[in-house]
Formats: C-alpha cells, structure tokens, sequence
C-alpha cells in the first residue's frame, strides 16, 4: 500500500478557523475537512479561505455537515434543495467539490427508502451540474438511518455517479456493526472515510460521539480492521480523522495536530504502510534520571544509600552523579534551582538500534532535542513525551557509549537485592493522559494495558500500563479523570522510580533497622488486608511491621513498599513480583496517597 493522503477535520481542533488551518499544515497534513460552523464563524470569505488552504498546501477535501435532507415532504425538499445550492456556491469558492450529507434525524422525514433515495439522487444532479460530489453517511442516531448497511441500500437504490458513502468508524463500530461486509461494496462508491477512536463506554450514542471521540490508537476501537476493509473495497481517497473530543477542542491546537498525525501515522504503519521503521526491540532502562535542587538532591542521595545503591560516576562536564545497584542505575542531576524541586527529568531505554529508535521518533512527529555536550561524550539522542520528560535511546554495551561520559567514582557497597527498575510511575496533566499513551505506542513501540480507575482521596484517578512485549519496560501512566483544586499541602503530579528487588521484607527489615525513609502505612490497612486475603499471622505481622503493602491476583502475589517524599512529588518504590502478577499494586495507591499527603502536612507544619 503506497502512503495515502491525510486529512483531518477543523472540528478536531481548537481556535479560529485560521488557528485551526495553520495547525495542520504545520503538522503535515495534506487536506482538511472544513466543518461548517468553523466557517461561519470566521470573519475571512469562503474565497480567502479556500486561497489560504492552497497558500498552506491544504486541499479542501469535504465541506460538512449538510443535516436532514432526505425523505421530506414536498415544500421541505424544496427549501433544502435551496439551502443546498447556497452551500455548492460556497464550496466553489472554497476549492471543495465534496459534500458530507447526514441521514436525517428531521421530525419531517418519513421512513422511506425510495423517497430517501429518489430524493438524493436530485440533490446528486444539482451536485453533479456543479462540479460537486455527495458523500452520504449513516448516523449511528439517524432517526431511520443509521448503519452502513442501510445507507449503502439507499445510495444502490438511487444510482447516481455523484452520490456516494461516507464510511465514519465511529457510527459503524460504536454500534457494534460488521466492518468486514464492507468489501462487499464497490470502491468507486466509497467516496470518504473518516476516522475516529474511543474508549469503551456504556452510554447514550450521541453523547459518546460527542464528546470522547480519540484519536486513532488511543482508545479500544478496531480501526486497523476497519480501515483496512475499507482499503480492501477499493477505496482510494484520503484517511481523514473527525474527532470530537471536549479536551482537544480546548488544547492548543499545533500540539493536538501533531498527535492526530502521529495516530494516523500508526494506524498506517499497522495497516501495513512503511511510514517509519519498526520499532527496535528494548531491553530495559539503561537510567532513570531525578533533577533535583541541592537539598533535596542530598536527600535523594542519602536514600539511594539507604536503599543500597553505590555512587559509582561523576558526569565529567554536567552536575550529574550516577548511582548503581544490580541493574539498576539512577542519575541525580542537581542543575535545578528551583527550591524544593525533585523530578523525574528523563529516561533512558536500552534500544537494539538507538539511531533507528531515533529516527522512528522523528518520523512519529518527535523530533530530536538538542542537546549540549563536549565532543568526546556520546551523542545520545532523546526525544520530549508530552510531558516533557526526555526519553533517550541508548545501548549502554556499546563501546564509548553513555557510561564513559562518567569519571569512575566507585565505592564498595553491600545492597538490598535491587536487580532493575521495575516500572516509572508518571503523573500526566489532565489533557495529556491519552497524548502520552499514544507516545509510547508510537515511538517506543510499547502496547497499552487495561486502563484501571480508583476512588483516591483527591478524587477519581485512571492508571493505564504501557510495556513491551517482553515487559521489560513498563511506564505506569497516572492521571486524575477531572482537573484537580490547588488546596494545599496536596502532593501534585506524584512520579515514582521502581526498582525490582528480590526479597522486599527482608530489605524493609533493613531499611527499619537503619531508620531509613520508609512510608508510614496505617494498621487499618493490615486489619483490612487480613480480612480480605487472611494471610499467614507472621506474614501479615511482618508486612505491619515493615511498612510493606501486598496484593494478589490469578497471576501472583506483589509487595511494595514507598519511601517518603523527596519534594513535592517524586519518591522511590520497592517491589517483588512473585509468580507472574502483571499489575501495579493499584489497589493500595489511594493508601499511599493518603500516607504521603500525611506526610506533607507533617512536614510543612514542622513536626
């Protein structure tokens, strides 16, 4: 399959008209759909718009919606046969020459497929004297229309070269409709296809269409066999996404842009469009990097002690220092000056191929940040998540690679049976948590898990796992469903590094004895745990003792343990998976979420 044309509808986007049409050329997109209100709404003629497309090299694609036209008395047809001819007037001097015509939703229209059909193919002459071609799509709430099956019925019926289907993936998948019968219809009538994801969601269909649309590859929706029947049919036009979403219509549009371009490149690349090379097998974190101010960069130091790491390199040109233990590795870097700062800046993956993952990222719309180092340092590539945590694509085995950027600093250490970083827990802002689901399928070539929801003590929060196949990265994505109040002293935006360790009580009866920060966990939660799970009395009192939460599924068993906060929002976890549990212990974060939040009030209070 040769690389098609993309389009995307202004409806997707916020802004102005103008906002809009500048985002997307700037993303790459070839055409857009002008959605009628966008136009209305701006103050520039039908004409200087259609000149300022051809200025952005925009071809204008579709003009849409035209609402309830069919199957209306005599009197109504006459007026909407009027009002179409207003619209064709329109899109001549917009340079469109497609119409997307809606099944009727009209209390006028009558359920009749021969008057529906007679009475298209009259809008399809008109169209046809015009230069113009219809696009008819069944709405998944049409009144009678409303499947792709039903439409396709009418446009056979009518027979008329200037009349077609529009096939949109969400009025056919959100009712549960067969893609696959659409091979049976021939690709010279499938005269558009718009593409939208969603999530799965139990509710009215208007109002799911309305307002969580997602762009293709964030949500649960089949697309790659949708489109690719739609491909099979013959159809030859452009892939063209039509997304309403509340969070996109209010985020600045070039970014929106970007990420609908990324998830049509995806979406491609699974159909089988070599628009970037395959995603490099990864192999684990070569480094997870906290920025931090002096204090609590002293803080975080005096942890990774505790927990048994070994300061084992000074960076030779940056404030950085790096911290090893098993195959964990953890640099701390104290450039920030910001007071009470400690982030998770960047991460850095284990890539087969770095410079094949980096131009994979640029060719999924990430491009490559500039980075300051001195000649002789490697010349690592990284790229910003939505974010802005950098992610570098390394080979730590590679002679002269990152490590030699480090003056050797090595000191024996004994250590707590930490072998690697499990996962890295981010916090995503309230209109990233999709945009950044759909980073790391794309870039990284990770697939996402289920997405969990749970009631936490700052309101309703979503976790969603994103890993590659052998598991051996895992990105934990965290955000709350809703915008969440600024009362403090509320941890905000929380991070956390994960280390993988081979016996958690043994190393928290460690970390006891030595007075280690270890996250004070309340005996309401053991009571809890006993009655849910009724563990063996030593374990359970020893988990009590140690500060160590546990969880069970099918898989196995899980133990984790917290330390408290270094700053606002980033702290470190320990965790053992027994068996093969798959999850995160999500069933005892509002726990830890109310044991740190404890914790910061101990601590601006000064007790």
């Amino acid at each position: 399959m040769s690389e098609p044309r993309r389009s995307i509808a202004t409806v997707c986007l916020s802004g102005t008209l103008e906002d809009k049409l500048a985002a997307a050329a700037a993303a790459g997109f070839d055409g857009v759909e002008i959605f009628e209100n966008d136009l209305i709404a701006s103050a520039a003629s039908p004409s200087a718009i259609g000149a300022r497309c051809r200025d952005l090299g925009l071809s204008v694609e579709l003009y849409q919606p035209f609402r309830d036209f069919e199957a209306v008395p005599p009197a109504r047809l006459r007026d909407n046969l009027r009002r179409a001819e207003r619209k064709f007037d329109v899109m001549e001097q917009l340079g469109a020459d497609m119409v997307l015509v809606c099944s009727t939703v009209s209390p006028d229209a009558v359920d009749d497929d021969e008057l529906a059909a007679e009475q298209l193919r009259t809008l399809a002459e008109r169209a046809q004297d015009r230069g113009v071609r219809v696009a008819y799509e069944a709405l998944a709430w049409g009144r009678f229309v409303n499947t792709y099956e039903h439409s396709w019925r009418i446009v056979r019926r009518a027979d008329h070269p200037a009349l077609g289907l529009c096939l949109d993936s969400f009025h056919v998948l959100s009712r549960g409709g067969d893609p696959a019968l659409i091979r049976t219809i021939p690709g010279d009538k499938l005269f558009y296809l718009q593409l939208a994801d969603a999530p799965k969601l139990d509710m009215d269909v208007l109002q799911w269409s309305r307002h969580h649309r997602l762009f293709p590859g964030q949500g649960s929706f089949d697309l790659k066999a949708f489109a690719g029947n739609v491909l099979d049919a013959g159809y030859t036009g452009p892939l063209s996404l039509e997304v309403f979403n509340d969070v996109f219509r209010q985020a600045d549009p070039k970014p929106a842009a970007v990420d609908a371009m990324r998830s049509l490149r995806l979406l491609e690349e699974q159909l089988g469009v070599p628009v970037a090379e395959p995603a490099p097998e990864l192999d684990g974190y070569a480094f997870a990097e906290l920025v931090a101010d002096p204090a609590n960069a002293t803080g975080l130091a005096a942890a990774l002690d505790a927990l048994g790491f070994t300061e084992t390199g000074e960076h030779r040109s940056k404030s950085v220092r790096r911290w090893e233990q098993g195959g964990a590795r953890v640099l701390i870097n104290t450039t920030s000056s910001t007071a009470d700062t400690a982030e998770i800046g960047a991460l850095a993956v284990e890539s087969s191929d770095p410079q094949r993952s980096a131009r994979r990222a640029v060719a999924m719309s990430s491009p490559i940040l500039p980075r300051e180092h001195d000649p002789q340092e490697a010349g690592l590539a990284s790229v910003a998540a939505p974010d802005g945590t950098g992610v570098f694509f390394c080979d730590t085995s590679a002679p002269e690679g990152w490590l030699s950027d480090f003056r050797d600093t090595r000191a024996p250490g004994g250590g707590l049976g930490i072998t690697g970083i499990d996962h890295v827990s981010l916090t995503q802002p309230f209109d990233h948590f999709d945009e950044a689901a759909l980073f790391c399928r794309s870039v990284l070539g990770l697939e996402p898990e289920e997405i969990t929801e749970y009631a936490a003590p700052f309101g309703m929060v979503r976790n969603r796992g994103m890993v590659d196949s052998g598991r051996s990265v895992r990105i934990a994505l965290n955000g709350t469903l809703v915008r969440r109040g600024e009362w403090a002293p509320a941890v905000r935006d929380p991070q956390h590094i994960a280390f993988s360790c081979t016996d958690v009580l043994a190393a928290a009866e460690q970390l006891r004895a030595s007075g280690a920060p270890v996250l004070a966990i309340p005996d309401n939660y053991y009571d809890d745990l006993d009655a849910r799970f009724g563990l063996e009395p030593e374990l359970l009192a020893s988990l009590r003792r140690c500060a160590v939460l546990y969880d069970r599924d099918a898989g196995g068993e899980f133990l984790h343990l917290f330390t408290e906060l270094f700053g606002s929002r980033v702290f470190l976890e320990l965790v053992q998976r027994v068996g093969d549990y798959a999850g995160y212990g999500v069933v005892n974060a509002p726990v830890r979420m109310a044991a740190h939040r404890r914790q910061r009030i101990t601590t601006a209070s000064g007790r």
